[in-house]
């Protein structure tokens, strides 16, 4: 088979609409992502998708990254995927032994049939296909299909917590006695709501979740069985050449459709002591990780306490820079950072050991990163927050979200802040029918 992409471009009318049937056309592929910024700053490209598999790599931890790196080297193409949280283990001496309802292999990445690039109104395809006349078609074929109608959806189930309040609350308060006898100083507490027995329109949930939350790192993936429905605010890290960016979350608060007090809700986000200092730990963590494969004094924060609005909250994030050693490569960049440290804590070896002892199912994918690889090995990966997700052959769903436990935390302030992060996700899934108990 010819080895060699061939790159086409097309010019688009309506994006927004091709994007949106897009999904439909391609929704019998096994193997589909679909990664979109919503014109977030900073993002050369609106949206990309990777189309069909002509290659997988499935497989759970142990040696999962030298089969990714083995994985890149036979095929120096685009790759797109996920990394798994519980992927530590392979990197610490650490384990997960708390209930799996979703059976998601640890890590999976695909190389794409086809990729494509969406700018503004430009179509880019890479393809094995030097003709573009093939592709033409297709364009004409999504652009000609009709949208159907919205299904109405009876009561199918219902989205129970893992933890109830009073549990959560325990939770919590373990936590803060594991910072009080110092064996952390922070870590992110997390619980998840499942259903069983469901049948989800993940593209149509994919769509609803994007259109209500608009965030700069959302994504649609299927592989198989396997499906991630996400609208992530952060990322985890990006390579562009041998300059690395890691854009860490930590500061949540909710938004008021009243003008005067959303601004408010913003002011006392920046200024809330405890808000503050989650993010400065989880900077200094995040420097400290990059600094293990970074030339040295090239670590750099770039902004610190930047506030981002977004349609449901306001989030702190920092940005941290830094310059990757010669010889190394992304995916050992990628090894000495995961997993992120937003979603771990600190110290956070001794927080992911805490974390695993008291929280009460598998992470799995929720925590892990969606992502992709170019040919040259440059990467962007998002955080796995935000996200509900889908295995069709068990018919389980699953919605998780955490808060940052620090000596300063109020247990019940905490669990209110997740379902604040939580509502999106639900508001999506009692859309389909799916109802919170």
């Amino acid at each position: 088979m010819n080895n060699k992409r061939y790159s086409h471009s097309f010019f688009l009318g309506n994006a927004a609409h091709f994007k949106q049937k897009l999904l439909r056309y391609f929704a019998p592929e096994q193997y589909l992502v679909l990664l979109e910024s919503n014109a977030a700053k900073n993002t050369a490209i609106d949206c990309l998708v990777a189309i069909g598999a002509i290659d997988v790599l499935r497989c759970d931890g142990g040696n999962a990254f030298a089969k990714l790196e083995s994985f890149q080297s036979q095929h120096q193409d685009w790759m797109f995927g996920y990394l798994g949280y519980d992927l530590k283990n392979e990197l610490e001496q650490l384990t997960s032994e708390n209930p799996d309802r979703l059976g998601f292999p640890d890590l999976q990445f695909f190389i794409p049939e086809i990729v494509l690039e969406m700018r503004v109104d430009t179509l880019l395809v890479h393809t094995y296909d030097e003709e573009s006349a093939s592709f033409e078609q297709i364009i004409r074929e999504v652009q000609n299909q009709q949208l159907t109608a919205e299904e109405n959806f009876e009561i199918q189930g219902s989205l129970t917590a893992n933890d109830p309040k009073a549990q959560y609350l325990q939770k919590a308060q373990a936590f803060l006695e594991h910072i009080q006898r110092g064996d952390m100083y922070e870590a992110n507490l997390c619980t998840q709501f499942f259903a069983t027995d469901i049948q989800l329109d993940a593209i149509k949930a994919y769509q609803d979740l994007n259109e209500s939350s608009k965030p700069p790192f959302a994504a649609y993936a299927r592989f198989d069985e396997h499906h991630i429905i996400s609208a992530s605010p952060e990322r985890y890290l990006k390579k562009t050449g041998n300059q690395l960016l890691s854009q860490p979350i930590k500061g949540t608060a909710a938004r008021s459709k009243d003008q005067a007090t959303d601004e408010q809700l913003k002011q006392e986000l920046l200024q809330n002591q405890k808000e503050r200092s989650e993010n400065v730990m989880i900077v200094d963590l995040v420097r400290n990780d990059l600094s293990r494969i970074a030339e040295k004094g090239s670590v750099e924060v770039k902004e610190l306490f930047g506030l981002y609005t977004f349609p449901q909250v306001h989030h702190m994030i920092s940005s941290i820079m830094a310059t990757l050693k010669h010889g190394l490569s992304g995916i050992e960049a990628i090894e000495a950072t995961f997993p992120m440290g937003s979603m771990t804590g600190a110290p956070k070896i001794s927080a992911m050991k805490i974390i695993e002892q008291t929280e009460s199912f598998k992470r799995g994918v929720y925590s892990g990163a969606v992502g992709y690889f170019k040919p040259g090995g440059d990467f962007d990966f998002n955080v796995v927050i935000r996200t509900i997700l889908y295995n069709a052959a068990r018919t389980t769903v699953s919605v998780s979200v955490g808060s940052a436990i620090t000596a300063a935390a109020i247990p019940e302030t905490e669990y209110e802040e997740c379902l604040v992060k939580v509502r999106a996700m639900i508001l999506v899934l009692e859309r389909q029918g799916i109802v919170f108990s």
